[in-house]
């Protein structure tokens, strides 16, 4: 994937904790007039980390504000966690998303790891191997699902989908995404690249079709190399609340500008 001649895109991870929603509406206006590519949020009850009963805000209620607060930038969760909503009802929140923000929504979907959510919401925790089960279930009928609503979708909506089992996350990845998102260095990465490449190639799929996605910490010039080499072509900037200062993201969008105009 190192001959990807996708340009670099930026994204913003917004952490909807410790924050009243002002501030991040704010850092969200902020965020598209720096030039970020795609803001997302995440989907968890719960802070995170910090203090573990701060304020925290639900996911795609705000994904719904953000498509009338922005213009331009892309929005979606990091990542929408399978088990909290009945896969066909899902399919029809990101529809009335994607029309509210005349075609910007990304659907990014994972299986769910964080048990406390389970817990204090009354979801069946299972096992790790139960969730992927029912992610890999919950795929088709979601796809089905837009074909059958009316109004469609504007567009064939994005689909990302966040983790790296190698087994089921990157075989799901090769059958339903656009976008794989991953965590990691340079050479995790290019690993996992390769596992998804292949699994691209046991269904009859061009790999070159699926965008690659990761988290970045620190600066580019110390990172940003590296993952573009290993085939990053989406590079997402983490950051919580209350400040959200987006001095980061802004380092980060510096750099794609100067990488895509050469």
């Amino acid at each position: 994937m190192t001959d990807d001649p996708r340009p670099i895109r930026i994204g913003l991870q917004l952490q909807p904790q410790h924050a009243d929603y002002a501030d991040i509406r704010r850092a969200v206006a902020a965020a598209e007039e720096a030039g970020a590519d795609i803001v997302f949020n995440w989907d968890h009850f719960f802070p995170l980390y910090g203090e573990p009963d701060g304020k925290h805000f639900e996911c795609w209620t705000m994904l719904g504000a953000w498509a009338e607060a922005t213009s331009r930038v892309e929005i979606g969760a990091l990542v929408t966690c399978n088990s909290y909503r009945n896969p066909d009802l899902l399919a029809d929140m990101a529809r009335t998303v994607d029309h509210i923000s005349d075609g910007r929504l990304i659907l990014g979907i994972g299986s769910g790891w964080f048990e406390r959510d389970y817990d204090e919401y009354g979801y069946e925790f299972g096992t790790a191997g139960s969730r992927l089960n029912a992610l890999g279930e919950a795929l088709p009928r979601i796809r089905g699902r837009w074909h059958k609503l009316n109004p469609p979708p504007t567009r064939d909506i994005p689909v990302l989908i966040g983790g790296g089992g190698e087994k089921k996350t990157l075989r799901y990845t090769a059958e339903h995404a656009t976008i794989w998102h991953g965590f990691g260095d340079a050479e995790t990465i290019t690993h996992k690249n390769a596992v998804l490449d292949g699994h691209c190639r046991d269904i009859g799929r061009d790999p070159a079709e699926i965008e690659r996605s990761c988290a970045v910490e620190g600066a580019p010039d110390e990172y940003g190399q590296g993952l573009y080499d290993a085939g990053v072509r989406l590079f997402t900037v983490g950051q919580d609340g209350p400040a959200f200062d987006l001095g980061r993201l802004r380092d980060w969008i510096a750099w794609r500008d100067e990488r895509n105009a050469g």
